[in-house]
């Protein structure tokens, strides 16, 4: 009797698992029926298992469809049925994807992030006027925050104003400006702040849960 038990390791490798093997042994032997007609009988059977294998997907678009690819690719494309829909190839099933082109920024100034370029590009396209010098002083104090995420000290204005003028290749000068720009120590403060909210938000949590388990239960 112990000489008759099979081993997972030495049984059919199985194409997709999460059907499980008595799944891929219907579809294997779909796959030896001499007529067609017998083959598309077989085929609509097994859709059906499947979709009540994952009765949660049926509402979702294109379910029916997916279930019949994956009839196809569990019968290693060797089943000879009809499909209501394209039959797929084992060709496009192995067609490798082509490689994702990622940008390739490399910023001088990395701490400011490349958002930043996007805005400064976005405020030269703009008209001169209030609101185009509104959007230049908030994007130099955005700067001015990323700076003093990347160095808790104090940074002059000048410094500010002088990035914004080489990153925007010359176009925004405010060098000479006499408007100051957000205090280091209130930009500071803000950041401290909202950490210090979420420090207390967590401690009463943890004391709220200590409390629960220490109470007594009746």
């Amino acid at each position: 009797m112990i000489d008759d038990l099979e081993y997972n390791t030495e049984r059919e490798h199985l194409i997709i698992p999460e059907y499980g093997r008595h799944m891929q042994k219907m579809i294997n032997y779909a796959k030896t029926r001499e007529t067609k007609e017998e083959r598309n009988k077989l085929a609509n059977g097994i859709i059906a298992v499947m979709g009540n294998m994952q009765p949660h997907l049926r509402d979702v678009p294109d379910f029916k469809h997916k279930l019949w690819d994956q009839l196809f690719i569990m019968s290693n494309f060797e089943l000879d049925a009809d499909s209501p829909y394209e039959i797929p190839t084992k060709e496009i099933y192995e067609e490798r994807p082509e490689p994702l082109k990622y940008p390739q920024n490399f910023p001088k100034y990395r701490f400011y992030g490349n958002n930043i370029k996007t805005m400064i590009d976005v405020a030269n396209t703009w008209e001169d006027g209030e609101l185009k010098e509104a959007l230049l002083y908030t994007i130099a104090n955005h700067m001015k925050k990323c700076f003093l995420n990347w160095n808790k000290d104090t940074v002059e204005d000048a410094v500010i104003y002088g990035h914004l003028f080489e990153l925007s290749e010359g176009k925004i000068d405010l060098r000479n400006s006499e408007e100051d720009l957000s205090d280091s120590t209130s930009l500071l403060r803000t950041k401290s702040k909202f950490a210090n909210n979420n420090n207390k938000k967590g401690g009463q949590k943890k004391s709220n849960s200590t409390n629960n388990r220490q109470r007594k239960r009746y």
